[in-house]
Parts: C-alpha cells; structure tokens; sequence
C-alpha cells in the first residue's frame, strides 16, 4: 500500500499552524457552544409568551439538539472536498460558516418583532452552525496529523483538543461575566446579545488567522502524485470499515465524557446537593480546566507508550473515578470538598478524550482520512450526542447509579474496539 512521507521534525512554521489551527478552534466552539448558556433566555424571547414552560424548553433544546443534527451532513459534505481539493479551504470554509449565523443571531429582531418567524431563523441558524462545526474539529485534527512528525502527533493532538474544550470554558466565562456586570432585565432586552456579537467577532479573527495557514504536506504530496481520491467516503466504506467502527466507538466515550461531566453534571449537581448556581459554574469550569490538562498529558504519553496502552491505563483511571465521583454526587455523608475532589480526578481522566482523534488519524490512509473521521465522528455523535443527554437525565431523576453503569458500558465498548484497532493498524502498515 502507498503511504505518504511527513515531515520528520516539524519546523517553526508546524508549530505556527499548531497554534492557529488551535486558537481558531476554539473561537469557532465558543461559538457552537455559547447558545446553551443562554438557553433560557432564547426560551423567553423567541417563542410565543403563551407556551407553557415545558413546551417552549423543549423548542429552545430541540433548536440546539438540531445543531448536533447537521453535524454529519456537514461533516460529511466538507470533509469530501477536504479530501479532493484541500485541508485549508475547507478549514476556512467552515469558520465562515460559523462566523455567519452567529453574527445573524446577535442582531435578530425576537419573537415580539417578527412573530414566528424568529423561531425558524433560529433553528435555521442552529442548522448551519451544526453543518459549519461538523468540519472543524475533524478537519483541525487532519491538519495537524498532517503537519506534524509522527512522533510529535500525541501532544499536537493533545493541544489542538485542549484548545476546542477551552471554548466551552470561554463561554464559560463570558456567561459568568454578562451575569455579573448586568440585571436580569439588562440581560433579556439587550446584554443577551453581547456573546454573539463577541463570537462573530472571534469568528472575524480566526478567518484572518487562518490566512496564514499553509496546505499539508501530506495533501500536496497527494496533488504532486495524483493520488487523490474521487470518492473518499466510498473507499472508507469498501476498505476501511473497521477503522469506521473504531472510530464510533472512541466518539461514544468522547460524548460522555463532554456531555455529562462539563455540560449536564454541574445542574446535576445543583439539584441533588442543593448547591447555589454560582459554586457549580465555578466547578464546571475547574473541570473543563482539567479535561483541558488532561488532553494535552494523555496526548504526550500516547507518544511515549502508544495509544492502546494508554486506553487501557486511562479507562481504568476513568471507571474507578466516574464509579466513585457519581456515588458520592448522591451520597449525602460527603462534604463538597470530597466531591469537588472526586470532580477534579475524573475529569483528569476525561482527557482520555484525545484518544478519539489519535486513534482515529491511524484507521484512515491521507487519500481518504478527513472522509473516514469526519464521517464515523460526526454520525456517532449525532447518534449518542442525541441520546446521552436523555438517558442521563432520565437516570438523575430515577436512578442515580445508572450513569456510573452508563460509563462503565461506554468505556467497556470504546476498550473492545482496540482489537479492531490494533488489526486495523496493522492493515494501514501494509
């Protein structure tokens, strides 16, 4: 089989598309992401004032879950120009894709204004967002495998991931400050606006930023021996269905480290601790803090002891943490401190995270990689990002220990695909 050449060192310049790519992650997640911050104030003002108060939850939700709906049209659509006319082209692409909605959503008139016509803007902006974030985050991590030296692939993925969970602790923290700096009657006439306006504006730079971004080395390699491929999402199918499977199964464990530990598990815990709002954004962000340090640490031993080996270290890490952080969320003989503690270990070992992509970047040949992630990345998520939010929910209110068992199942599934892994691997060194 051919394989294309990397760059065995990466030069300044690598490490100059590492920070960009990086940063421009980021900004386009605060962008994805900022819209459940302000959930309850989309609930108020872009749906009829006579909808019962489940009623209009359920559209604002619905509306966000749509996003995650897109994501593997999107995905897929992008990732096959990705594959056949560039890395970079799409990469700007779906910034600009982004960039847009969210400017949109910054300035539209409400409910109040333009009737139901605000409702389906949103949903339509939720859409595009969706299809615009399906490309990034696989396509961010195609383009630095591709700039990296293979050596050097763990903590470049490491980074590059640390960075786009940074966004949800940028939204984080611009939630934190518009609440603190205005009223409530502020918030829902004007100051509601003010992420998004900031978020198109984030989107702004990072399509400046990425101007400076080169093609990869692996793609003019491609360019340069016309060995691009025509149908890339059909080749992924035909040859590379196990690596299709791998690569599900790792998306699986990523949700619900991200769904559940950074997004549902600080409401979660509001509601059974019966904790203010204010300690549990200060806990959430702490966690976002340590799933962020543990991409970047777990990403480095993956280059020093392999990824397999680092699945199995990190989901026995994670199993005994989730077991012990959920029983004592529940329990009523721990102190917050305990808790709190419990928190930050887990999400240490949520970092196992960054294993999706650098097990996912070894199941697909450059021909037809940002087809083979993108794809089984973004299907998956839609799949078990739809699901997990549920079953979590429903086990919250009913049984408790259910998400410590969801878990437990989850990172049992995501450690029986690492034979498929290993064969798969094994298939690409031919």
């Amino acid at each position: 089989m051919h394989t294309i050449t990397l760059h065995k060192k990466m030069s300044r310049q690598d490490i100059k598309t590492l920070s960009l790519s990086s940063l421009g992650g980021m900004l386009e997640f605060y962008d994805f992401i900022i819209f459940v911050f302000f959930a309850k104030v989309f609930q108020d003002l872009f749906f009829p004032a006579n909808l019962s108060p489940f009623w209009s939850s359920l559209n604002v939700y619905g509306a966000f879950a749509a996003g995650y709906f897109a994501r593997p049209l999107g995905g897929i659509i992008m990732a096959h120009f990705g594959d056949k006319k560039g890395r970079k082209n799409v990469f700007m692409l779906s910034i600009l894709l982004m960039v847009i909605p969210t400017l949109v959503l910054g300035f539209m008139p409400t409910f109040d204004i333009i009737g139901y016509a605000a409702p389906i803007v949103l949903l339509l902006v939720r859409i595009l967002q969706g299809i615009a974030i399906g490309g990034e985050l696989p396509g961010a991590w195609v383009f630095v495998v591709e700039h990296s030296a293979p050596q050097h692939t763990g903590k470049s993925l490491g980074f590059v991931t640390a960075s786009v969970v940074g966004g949800i602790l940028l939204g984080s923290i611009v939630t934190v400050v518009i609440y603190e700096i205005f009223s409530q009657e502020s918030i829902h006439e004007y100051a509601w606006r003010i992420p998004f306006i900031l978020g198109g504006a984030f989107g702004v730079i990072s399509i400046y930023l990425r101007r400076f971004l080169h093609e990869t080395p692996a793609f003019k390699e491609m360019q340069k021996e016309k060995s691009i491929n025509a149908l890339p999402l059909k080749t992924v199918f035909k040859s590379y269905k196990l690596g299709f499977v791998v690569n599900m199964a790792m998306t699986w464990l990523l949700t619900a480290c991200v769904i559940i530990l950074l997004l549902l598990m600080p409401n979660f815990m509001q509601d059974s601790l019966k904790i203010p709002k204010e300690i549990t954004i200060y806990m959430q962000m702490s966690a976002i803090i340590c799933m962020c340090i543990g991409c970047v640490v777990i990403g480095y031993f993956s280059d020093k002891i392999g990824a397999v080996t680092c699945m199995v270290i990190c989901s026995i890490g994670l199993a005994i943490s989730s077991y012990l952080f959920i029983n004592a969320a529940y329990a009523s003989t721990y102190t917050l401190a305990n808790i709190w503690t419990l928190y930050i270990i887990l999400t240490l070992f949520s970092g196992i995270t960054v294993l999706t992509p650098i097990i996912a970047t070894q199941c697909f040949p450059a021909a037809v990689r940002f087809s083979g992630i993108s794809s089984s990345y973004n299907i998956a998520y839609a799949i078990f990002g739809g699901l997990t939010p549920i079953l979590a929910s429903t086990f919250h209110k009913s049984m408790p220990h259910g998400l410590a068992v969801y878990f437990l199942v989850v990172i049992a599934i995501a450690l029986l695909s690492m034979p498929l892994f290993i064969k798969t691997r094994k298939k690409m060194q031919l």
